[in-house]
């Protein structure tokens, strides 16, 4: 059982977070509402069913992976692939330098992307993000370096 027994007491603690790695990953507001909507959708539906979770992780852990795939479902739906997103990333962070680093972000590929936000941003170890991307740590520490490398060329690149 988790300290979070109903939806409201759900969406209040994780809705931050769940936000800001659907924006990371969609990048406009508009399209990071529809996959925030989606993910609590299926939060309550799970809740209806009476199922829960085995402990606060087990659900952090549950609303990012969630979330993520809803965004690779957001990228492979029809409409998205025939559709061209225009216009400028949007500003969703308070401090200047925080504006800056989002928009750099948001123009790397979404592997790197979301390691970079997970370890950064939501301060999940390694091990942590391994699990919930399905992927191998050794997988998830290169992407972070590799992430890393290309964040900062383009954090150079909007310096020159």
């Amino acid at each position: 059982m988790t300290e979070c027994s109903t939806i409201d007491e759900i969406i209040s603690r994780y809705a931050d977070m769940v936000y800001r790695i659907a924006l990371n990953n969609v990048k406009t507001r508009h399209d990071a509402d529809d996959v925030f909507q989606e993910v609590f959708l299926r939060c309550v539906k799970l809740k209806q069913k009476k199922e829960d979770f085995v402990d606060e992780e087990h659900l952090k852990a549950w609303l990012i992976r969630v979330t993520v795939n809803c965004c690779k479902k957001f990228w492979s739906s029809g409409w998205k692939r025939h559709v061209v997103v225009g216009g400028e990333p949007e500003e969703v962070f308070q401090l200047p330098e925080e504006n800056g680093i989002h928009e750099a972000l948001i123009t790397l590929p979404p592997k790197y992307r979301n390691v970079l936000h997970l370890f950064y941003f939501e301060d999940m170890a390694v091990k942590d993000i391994a699990g919930i991307l399905r992927e191998k740590e050794p997988t998830v520490r290169m992407q972070l370096t590799r992430g890393r490398a290309m964040l900062r060329d383009k954090l150079k690149e909007e310096v020159l």
